[in-house]
């Protein structure tokens, strides 16, 4: 059985250095070709922290998995954002499409508790309370009551 190195990494900007050198190097494995690799897995997350999960065998090979990073990251970038309101129910620091809530919860529909696209995004609505940004010039209360009555399930088709 090998061992598995879970770590955040900046989007496409990954280094030798903390925190996957540190973890990386006693396994003797080559620390630039897995850099290399998570660079090119990620680059799409640029500016963003991904998820990624370097697995290495007894023989020191490895393979890389990146995941998605967390939907505030996403509806932050989403946004134009370099960080969310310093009082979130208060301020509102941005807003963002429907179009973009729903292309996020597809994007993060595996990692979610919800059993279809239509509660995913409210997940997602949901996160931007915390961000301090609306949706659609809605506050995300306002808005959930829209999608509780149907106003937007012609956004949700699959």
């Amino acid at each position: 059985m090998g061992e598995v190195v879970e770590v955040l990494v900046p989007g496409g900007k990954a280094t030798a250095g903390p925190p996957l050198g540190p973890a990386l190097g006693p396994l003797g494995i080559n620390v630039k070709a897995v850099v290399d690799e998570i660079n090119k897995k990620t680059a799409e997350f640029n500016g963003m922290q991904v998820p990624a999960i370097i697995e290495v065998d007894d023989k020191k090979n490895f393979t890389v998995s990146v995941g998605v990073p967390p939907t505030t990251a996403l509806v932050m970038k989403e946004c134009g954002l370099e960080k969310g309101a310093s009082e979130p129910g208060a301020q509102v620091v941005g807003d963002l499409p429907l179009e973009a809530a729903v292309r996020i919860a597809r994007m993060k529909f595996d990692d979610m508790l919800s059993y279809d696209l239509k509660t995913a995004v409210k997940e997602v609505v949901g996160t931007c309370v915390s961000v301090g940004v609306t949706v659609d010039g809605k506050t995300p209360k306002e808005l959930f009551a829209l999608i509780d009555a149907g106003e937007y399930d012609s956004s949700f088709a699959e």
